[in-house]
């Protein structure tokens, strides 16, 4: 399911719920009062300190939400900078290679090449399915590895390129480490019960103001709820640091590598 999709079927399901409710409610209300004109009942005043504490846990939600949207935000941010640092330096590495034979940087290239292709066009959708990353992703990297440490350099052009290569394989081996570690999802349990159970009480608390069936009060019951909604939304995408489908995140290797990190 398509992550528009299904934030247009949260935001449609929570203002739909709010709407049938207020106005179950409100009918309800006007059945107490038999034979009443339904415009004629009075609605009863809510209490100030009602009011206050309503106003209270809206704020303290807004809070918890916001610092929830922040941590889940920061650390896409840093999964994203890991997968730019790892990609660079298999660039780098590519680049700084033009000081060996034809034939040894034909090889590294051919190695680094699989090794991205492989990151981009099976090990993404595992790290997105399952959280994990592939073994054969690390042998690959181990192979660009081989191609460096087991040649000698030939010349004194070579030797100074050798260790700077060297220490590229070496960044981007840290940060596939890194893209291991982060592939979870970032909130634990206990954080989305208390983000679900809080929006629940906030959007419950919309009743307890009297609420009645006007345009406006609907309207904006509906806006409040679709908002909290979306809200929610936001936390659940960007809880997973590599989103949820496609290679998009992979953005950096698909740039710097736009051929081989191709369909295969």
């Amino acid at each position: 399911m398509s992550e528009w999709l299904v934030l247009a079927v949260a935001m449609a399901v929570a203002c739909a719920f709010v709407l049938v409710v207020a106005v179950l409610n409100h009918r309800r209300q006007t059945r107490v009062a038999a034979g009443a004109d339904p415009d004629s009942i009075e609605v009863a005043e809510t209490p100030d300190v009602l009011e206050y504490m309503t106003m209270m846990v809206g704020v303290v939600y807004a809070i918890v939400l916001g610092l929830a949207i922040a941590g889940v935000w920061e650390a896409r941010g840093a999964a994203q900078d890991e997968v730019r640092r790892e990609a660079q330096a298999l660039y780098e590495i590519t680049q700084r290679a033009h000081v060996y034979p034809a034939d040894v940087q034909q090889q590294l290239r051919t190695d680094i090449d699989a090794y991205v292709a492989h990151v981009v066009n099976e090990e993404w959708p595992r790290m997105i399915d399952h959280n994990e990353l592939s073994g054969k992703g690390g042998d690959l990297l181990d192979a660009v590895r081989d191609d460096i440490a087991k040649r000698p350099p030939a010349n004194e052009l070579e030797a100074q390129a050798y260790q700077p290569l060297v220490d590229q394989v070496a960044v981007a081996d840290d940060a596939r480490n890194a893209r291991a570690s982060s592939v979870g999802e970032t909130l634990p349990g206990v954080v989305w019960f208390g983000l679900i159970t809080g929006a629940l009480v906030t959007v419950g608390l919309i009743f307890t103001m009297q609420i009645g069936r006007s345009f406006r009060e609907l309207l904006l019951a509906g806006l409040f709820s679709a908002l909290i909604a979306f809200l929610l939304f936001l936390v659940w995408d960007f809880d997973a640091p590599y989103g949820r489908s496609g290679t998009e995140s992979a953005e950096a290797f698909t740039q710097l590598f736009a051929n081989s990190a191709g369909p295969n």
